[in-house]
C-alpha cells in the first residue's frame, strides 16, 4: 500500500521570471518582443503539450474493482470457511479478521486468481504470476488505498504524458516491483499494485530531475517530493507491507522515468514560438546533453536488471542467502510487533 500526499502532482508547475510556465502551455512571446510589434502588444498562450485526456488509469482502477469482486466471488467464504465477517453478504463475505484483517479473501482464493507464488514460478513456469499479481488485493482495505493513490498520481501523469507512456511506466514498474520481491520474499504470497504505484512515484522524481530546466523551485519541489517518498518506504517497513515490491517499482519507476517523460529544455520551448526576427539568439537544442546521458543510462540498466533478475528467479535464488541485512529492508522488528508473517490459526475447514 502507498500513502499519497497531495503535494505531489502539483510539481509539474514551475516558474521563469514571474510567468507561470506549465507542462502544457507557455508564452509565445517576449515583453521586449510584444513592444517591438505594433499589433502584437498582448500576449498569447500557444498549447505546445498536448493536455490528454485521463481514460487508461481510470479503467485500471475498473479492472482492480472487477479484480477483487471476482476474487471475492471464488472465495466463496460460507462454503469453506467456519466463521465470515459481513456473512449477510453470501459468498461475498469477508474471511475471519484473524486470518485476512483486510476484509478480503483466503491465500487459497488470491492463489486460484494468480497471486505470485516463487515456487510456483520456479518449479511449475507460471511466470505470468509477476504480472497477474498486480491486479489483486489482499483486502477492501488493501484495495481502496492503492486506488486513491492511483487516482492522485495516476490521472496527473496520463494527462500531462498520454495514455501510452503512463501505461507502460505504470505495468513495467509493477512487474519490477513482483520481480525484486519475488527475489526476496519467498515463503509468503504476494499481491497488489504497490509496486506500479511507487513505479509512478518514482517516474515522477525522473521527471523532475529530467526536466530540470522548466523549474524555478528547484530544491523545494525536489525535497517535497523526495520526503513524500521517503516516508512512503518508511511504511513499508511494517509487518504485513511488501517494501521489496516497493523498492523494486521505485527503482523501475525511476529508471522508466528518464526514458518515457523526458520533455524538451525550456529554452526551446520558449524559442520554438517566438516569431521569427523577435530573437537573434542561437538555436537551442531539443533536449540537453545529460537528457540524453540518462535516457540511454537508464536503459541499459533496465535491460540489464530485468535479465538478470529474470534468470537469478528462475534460477530459484534467494537474495537473502547472499545479504544478511537486506531483510530489514522490508520488515524491522520491535517489541510492538514481529517480522514472523506466517498465520496462526487455521479457519478453513477441512484444512
Amino acid at each position: 500500500m502507498a500513502a499519497v500526499s497531495d503535494t505531489a502532482p502539483m510539481l509539474g508547475q514551475s516558474r521563469r521570471g514571474g510567468n507561470t510556465i506549465h507542462p502544457v502551455s507557455v508564452e509565445s512571446a517576449s515583453p521586449a518582443a510584444a513592444a517591438a510589434s505594433p499589433g502584437a502588444g498582448v500576449y498569447r498562450e500557444v498549447k505546445h503539450f498536448k493536455k490528454w485526456v485521463p481514460w487508461l488509469i481510470p479503467l485500471f482502477v475498473v479492472a482492480n474493482v472487477v479484480m477483487f469482486v471476482i476474487s471475492m466471488y471464488v472465495n466463496n467464504c460460507p462454503k469453506n470457511s467456519i466463521s465470515c465477517v459481513a456473512r449477510f453478504l453470501g459468498r461475498f463475505s469477508f474471511q475471519p479478521f484473524n486470518e485476512n484483517p483486510l476484509l478480503g479473501p483466503s491465500s487459497s482464493a488470491l492463489l486460484k486468481m494468480g497471486a505470485l507464488d516463487v515456487s510456483k514460478v520456479v518449479d511449475k513456469h507460471e511466470g505470468w504470476r509477476l504480472i497477474t499479481c498486480m491486479w489483486l488485493h489482499g483486502g477492501l482495505f488493501h484495495l481502496l488505498a492503492n486506488m486513491l493513490s492511483l487516482i492522485v498520481i495516476g490521472i496527473r501523469l496520463e494527462q500531462e504524458f498520454g495514455f501510452v507512456r503512463v501505461g507502460l511506466l505504470y505495468l513495467i514498474s509493477g512487474l519490477g516491483g513482483s520481480l525484486m520481491s519475488a527475489l526476496f520474499i519467498q515463503s509468503n504470497i504476494s499481491v497488489g499494485a504497490s509496486g506500479a504505484l511507487f513505479g509512478l512515484l518514482g517516474g515522477m522524481l525522473a521527471e523532475l530531475i529530467t526536466n530540470w530546466t522548466i523549474y524555478a523551485n528547484k530544491i523545494a519541489a525536489l525535497l517535497t517530493l523526495v520526503i513524500i517518498i521517503a516516508i512512503n518506504l518508511a511504511v513499508g517497513i511494517l509487518p504485513h507491507v511488501d517494501n521489496f515490491a516497493h523498492i523494486g517499482g521505485f527503482l523501475s519507476g525511476c529508471l522508466l522515468g528518464f526514458v518515457f517523460l523526458i520533455r524538451p529544455q525550456f529554452g526551446w520551448v520558449n524559442q520554438k514560438y517566438v516569431p521569427g526576427g523577435y530573437s537573434s539568439r542561437p538555436s537551442n537544442p531539443k533536449f540537453k546533453a545529460y537528457q540524453y546521458v540518462l535516457w540511454v543510462v537508464s536503459v541499459i540498466f533496465l535491460i540489464v536488471g530485468f535479465t538478470v533478475g529474470m534468470v537469478l528467479l528462475l534460477r530459484g535464488v534467494d537474495l537473502n542467502d547472499h545479504c544478511s541485512w537486506c531483510h530489514y529492508l522490508s520488515c524491522v522488528p520491535t517489541s510492538r510487533w514481529s517480522c514472523n508473517t506466517e498465520p496462526i490459526s487455521c479457519q478453513v475447514k477441512n484444512c
